[in-house]
């Protein structure tokens, strides 16, 4: 496939040939496929022949992240010649702005996440064939935009599901995604049931109500042998030749009146300033205080900015000087982090198409993420080979998906990860969880494992 913008020709790869058949041979399919393997040309691609080859779909939904929705869909169209006449019209912006489009007449119709809830109580459903780009942001059974899709899920005659990270959090994940897959068939109608089948709780709170669920002995299996008919996964490095990647951890360590400061807030969930204070109600908001803590700075009672220590702040200096004007793209946890590495920093953001194109060429030297913003969609890899954890985030999706806009297809040289970790602090707890997650969705990746072997594609 060569990549060059604008002389675009699709040769697809075995892989991509499989998984396009694959969609064109299921009413419902599940594409669990690792960024950088092209899973929306793929889709793409299997769409038009949906459309006007077998005219099997006529009316076509995409549901995606809201930047991916408004960018990553339609520049796919123009990039690739055998698309081109595909016409998109993108459900985006103001309530005036997405009726229009909605009523525009189309092949595709693109809309963010956020807005599925809008759309079902607008509208009568006339979409035919819908993708759910990132499928796993359905991962939530209580969440509107799954309890308004399953609404119309028995109007829907073909159903496209994409994801790298199926189950970021553990199998309990993949529920409702395959439910909007399969309406129930194999992992059962409804989520209680589902846990009742394959988990069991590991402890009990208030008085005997079950929690921390985790999967019976056996259930792995059987849950992999109900959904390996539909889904498939694809590693990139199994499929591709990925330019190699270097994780590299930084330690930093705190002087002994900062970790003072540090374990006083960890042991009494407060930490009194003269003029406020920091406290933590609960585990959840304690934790987050503790990061903030490790990252250099934490929010008072009143969202005012305590400052703690510096000790990133260098790291990331040392970090920056040493990649010798090369670009780096910093991921950062919160908006202290941020304003306090631009303070320090010339430093540019990347927040919308603009700020992906001038990174993209090369004018921009040090670029501030959330990896939020920038987890699902976005092709950075031509910008920059380097990437700086300022501030972790306990999402292995988020995580996964920030590193893959760098390492993926079409980055020419080594990627190198740096993760700047505050010594003998929550950071530490956080890197862990981090890799045991990895390890756990790995098992499923491999269970529904495709492989292309030159098969049938007919």
């Amino acid at each position: 496939m060569k990549l060059k913008e604008g002389k675009t020709e699709y040769h697809p790869h075995d892989y991509q040939v499989y998984s396009t058949n694959f969609i064109l041979k299921h009413k419902a399919a599940g594409l669990f496929l690792e960024p950088g393997l092209g899973k929306t040309v793929i889709t793409l691609t299997a769409i038009w022949s949906l459309l006007y080859d077998y005219f099997e779909a006529t009316k076509v939904l995409v549901i995606a992240p809201l930047r991916v929705a408004g960018d990553t869909w339609s520049r796919e169209c123009e990039k690739w010649p055998h698309l081109r006449k595909l016409t998109i019209s993108k459900i985006l912006g103001s309530e005036k702005e997405r009726k229009t489009a909605l009523y525009k007449k189309a092949d595709i119709y693109v809309i963010n996440r956020e807005n599925v809830g809008w759309l079902v109580k607008t509208k009568e459903w006339d979409f035919d064939t819908v993708v759910i780009d990132e499928l796993s942001s359905f991962k939530s059974p209580s969440a509107k935009r799954f309890r308004a899709l399953k609404k119309v899920r028995h109007k829907i005659k073909r159903i496209i599901g994409l994801t790298g990270t199926p189950a970021p959090n553990g199998l309990l994940d993949i529920w409702s995604q395959i439910y909007l897959l399969d309406k129930g068939e194999r992992l059962g109608r409804t989520f209680t049931g589902y846990r009742g089948r394959y988990f069991h709780p590991q402890k009990y709170i208030n008085g005997g109500i079950p929690a921390d669920y985790a999967v019976n002995e056996g259930g792995e299996e059987k849950i992999y042998t109900k959904i390996s008919d539909i889904c498939i996964s694809m590693k990139a490095l199994d499929y591709l030749k990925m330019p190699e990647c270097i994780l590299n951890k930084v330690e930093v360590e705190l002087s002994e009146k900062e970790m003072k400061l540090y374990r006083k807030l960890e042991r009494d969930l407060l930490l009194p300033f003269e003029d406020s204070d920091v406290d933590a109600a609960n585990a959840a908001v304690l934790a987050n205080k503790l990061l903030q803590m490790a990252n250099g700075a934490v929010y008072d009672e009143f969202n005012d900015v305590k400052y703690i220590h510096d000790r990133k702040l260098d790291a990331l200096e040392d970090l920056i000087e040493s990649a010798n004007g090369k670009p780096v793209l910093v991921y950062y946890a919160f908006k202290h982090d941020r304003d306090r590495i631009k303070a320090r920093f010339d430093a540019g953001e990347i927040n919308t198409s603009e700020d992906i194109s001038k990174w993209n060429e090369g004018k921009t030297q040090i670029a501030l993420c959330h990896p939020a913003s920038t987890g699902h969609g976005l092709n950075l890899q031509y910008g920059g080979c380097t990437i700086i954890w300022f501030g972790l985030t306990w999402s292995l999706e988020l995580y996964q998906q920030a590193n893959a806009r760098l390492w993926r297809q079409g980055q020419n040289h080594t990627v190198v990860i740096h993760h700047i970790l505050t010594k003998d602090t929550i950071d530490e707890r956080v890197m862990r969880a981090l890799q045991d997650k990895d390890t756990s969705q790995a098992a499923l990746i491999d269970a529904v494992k495709a492989g292309t072997g030159g098969g049938d594609y007919e």
